[in-house]
């Protein structure tokens, strides 16, 4: 008897605890922010960073989507906390602000951290086996597949 009166606080407990983030959930997915950050003072100049227009906050938040943060590595500016991608994020909305390019605001962090930052690296010598890597995986195992089947028909015959 003890045990099921344990059970049963147990599971009232859990349901509790649930109830309680449940109902948090709508008010966080309400909230306007584009990111959370930790750094109180670059949190309220990047958060609050006003654009002259609609057009330009999106862009810059898709500009800002498309570059990967240096430090974490798989996450872009707008996903990572980390301090460098918060001051990215910053120059980016600065940038944009300024009407600078994607291009030229894309050649300013290649320029600063290499093609690294981009989820799309260009087409260029240093990326070639990067684009052409999987084709040559394919070709290679497609060779190897053959070359097995060849020689298992000529050991049936």
């Amino acid at each position: 008897m003890g045990r099921g009166v344990f059970n049963w606080h147990k599971q009232f407990m859990l349901a509790a605890i649930m109830c309680v983030l449940a109902a948090g959930v709508p008010a966080m997915a309400q909230s306007e922010q584009i990111f959370v950050a930790a750094d109180a003072e670059l949190v309220e100049s990047v958060e609050t960073f006003q654009f002259r227009s609609l057009a330009e906050q999106r862009r810059a938040i898709q500009l800002s989507r498309q570059l990967r943060c240096p430090q974490c590595q798989n996450q872009n500016l707008i996903e990572s906390n980390s301090p460098v991608a918060k001051d990215l994020r910053l120059k980016v909305y600065q940038m944009v602000n300024a009407g600078q390019s994607n291009e030229v605001i894309i050649e300013y962090m290649t320029s600063r951290f290499g093609d690294f930052v981009l989820y799309k690296p260009r087409l260029n010598p240093q990326t070639y086996l990067l684009w052409g890597g999987p084709f040559l995986l394919l070709a290679l195992f497609g060779s190897i597949i053959w070359v097995t089947i060849r020689r298992q028909q000529r050991m049936r015959e």
